[in-house]
């Protein structure tokens, strides 16, 4: 294993450190707090998994948690390019249709290593809060998304957080179960130091 999907595996692990806000923050801080602890959840739910772990799915449902970090990676990538940034979509989303992506996101994560899954997310993550802070400098919540409706609409950069927020949290779930039934692990927040 390369020195870099080594980091990204321990990162994955790692990254689960809650930064609370003020308790009087504005808007955008509350609303990217909730974003990155969701995130945290995720990551420790998923975390320090082998293929095996990544891979075990809790009947009668065929998802796991090797699955669910392919998935969400897609889902910061997509949302981020046809939300926050309108470019397209990099590798290795770019090789497929966007409805094609979706289920092959969910078929090939069992042919993953566990370090090409972690560093996936983890880089998507990182591309996602790259762009978030861009668009948020360069305009804030209220300003439109790059997504257009059928009826040529732009839901504004809002709508997109809340979204992903809504992503994060039912997934976070899902991940709950599945982790309880690989190992046991249970509670809601990550351990802080």
């Amino acid at each position: 294993m390369d020195s870099r999907v080594a980091r990204m595996t321990e990162d994955i692990a790692s990254n689960t450190t809650i930064h609370e806000p003020s308790m009087t923050a504005g808007e955008v801080e509350m609303l990217l707090f909730a974003l990155d602890r969701a995130r945290a959840q995720f990551a420790w739910k998923c975390g320090g998994l082998d293929a095996a772990g990544l891979s075990k799915p809790h009947p009668p449902s065929t998802m796991t948690l090797g699955g669910l970090l392919k998935h969400l990676a897609l889902a910061e990538d997509s949302r981020t390019a046809v939300f926050v940034t309108g470019q397209p979509l990099g590798p290795p989303w770019d090789a497929r249709d966007a409805e094609e992506n979706w289920a092959w996101a969910w078929r090939t994560a069992g042919e993953d290593s566990p370090e090409e899954l972690y560093a996936l997310w983890h880089d998507a993550v990182e591309r996602s809060r790259a762009a978030w802070e861009q668009a948020l400098a360069n305009g804030g919540l209220d300003q439109p998304s790059k997504f257009t409706t059928s009826s040529g609409k732009h839901p504004n950069l809002r709508r997109a957080l809340v979204d992903a927020i809504e992503e994060y949290t039912r997934h976070a779930g899902h991940a709950d179960l599945l982790r309880e039934a690989v190992d046991g692990l249970v509670g809601e927040d990550p351990p802080q130091s």
